[in-house]
């Protein structure tokens, strides 16, 4: 039966859409819409040109499932409607303060306090458990891990759009979103698909170090100083090396550069920055083992890639610093048990002392 409200007529599924709503930014979450469970084929045929092209680099997983990727209803076929929500992670300060600073660290907006996957996924688990119980459907909820193509379908339900930078940018909150997703075989009117509001502006695109678009729209992750830094495993490849500056884990600039930052809200308490993270110094996490790395980085999402990773990139930070009181912290890293950081003490050592990539 419909429910009569004044003299709007109300569908039970108009109904329950509402009351999810008004759950979900009751939980914190600053962005909800509803799409259904499909995605067009445009969005299969931009991950098709991107992984026949080889700009995945390291991550196979994409290529792995790539068709279930592709199609939300082949990661679970009973799924009706998507419930997509966004989490503001606007800083509160430069993202890009610690940039001028090169014997400090500047560490990804985003991993400078806690895995926004449990932070995430622990306020999903409460609103799918509203749903279920509310109006009876089965759900799932789902947060970055699952071959689920999240940006296209946040657009679909009219959180935003994708960016030349290829990011989701919201009208309130610019490119600090993170993004989660509840599905469910409750059918839910849809939210309309949100346009692009990108215009002519590029500057994403040429605040990238590395010049990783190549065009509008497309990024080769494979020259992004967020997939080296993070994603790739080994040697970062030495032509890219003086080019990332002390940026040791992720990169904002893309981010950081759109005009739509203007309209975003203060971050979830829980992803606010920690002091400690902001701008931390290179000498002192050139001297990270295992024990005192997974201490350091507790609970965050930097703990994932793990020591030798973490400190290869520490060390191109320090090759790209110019300061020569690093040269010790490099020296001492040519003897590390890893060939890759070796390596990478290597080429800092030579860059310090003036000797170019060796």
């Amino acid at each position: 039966m419909a429910e009569q409200a004044g003299n709007t007529v109300t569908t039970p599924g108009a109904t329950a859409r509402q009351r999810i709503r008004e759950k979900a930014l009751a939980l914190g979450f600053h962005a909800v819409g509803f799409a259904p469970a499909t995605l067009g084929p445009e969005a299969r045929t931009r991950l098709m040109a991107f992984l026949a092209a080889g700009q995945h680099g390291d991550m196979g997983w994409l290529a792995d499932r790539a068709e279930q990727r592709a199609h939300p209803q082949a990661l679970w076929p009973e799924a009706r409607s998507v419930v997509a929500v966004g989490l503001s992670y606007a800083p509160d300060d430069d993202p890009l303060a610690a940039l001028a600073r090169p014997d400090r660290g500047n560490i990804s907006v985003y991993a400078r306090n806690r895995d926004y996957h449990d932070v995430v996924k622990g306020m999903l688990k409460h609103l799918g458990a509203f749903i279920a119980s509310r109006f009876g459907p089965h759900v799932k909820v789902f947060v970055d891990t699952a071959p689920l193509m999240e940006k296209p379908l946040a657009q679909q339900a009219g959180l935003g759009w994708q960016g030349k930078h290829t990011n989701l940018v919201s009208r309130a909150h610019g490119s600090w979103l993170f993004l989660g997703e509840v599905l469910t075989t409750l059918d839910l009117p849809p939210d309309a698909t949100h346009p692009d509001h990108c215009g002519t502006c590029a500057r994403c695109m040429a605040a990238c170090p590395t010049d990783a678009f190549p065009a509008p729209y497309r990024l080769d992750a494979t020259r992004c100083i967020s997939y080296l830094t993070i994603e790739h495993a080994g040697p970062i490849p030495p032509a890219l090396r003086p080019l990332m500056g002390n940026r040791i884990y992720g990169c904002d600039d893309c981010l950081a550069a759109c005009p739509w930052n203007r309209f975003a809200h203060a971050a979830h308490p829980k992803l606010q920055a920690r002091d400690d993270l902001r701008a931390p110094a290179l000498a002192e996490l050139s001297t990270l083992d295992d024990a005192g790395f997974r201490a350091r980085f507790a609970g965050g999402p930097v703990k994932r890639i793990g020591r030798d990773r973490f400190v290869r990139n520490v060390l191109v930070a320090i090759g790209n610093s110019g300061d020569p009181a690093l040269l010790p912290a490099a020296e001492r890293l040519q003897a590390d048990a890893n060939p890759v950081v070796a390596e990478a003490a290597d080429w800092a050592v030579a860059r310090l002392q003036g000797g170019g990539t060796p």
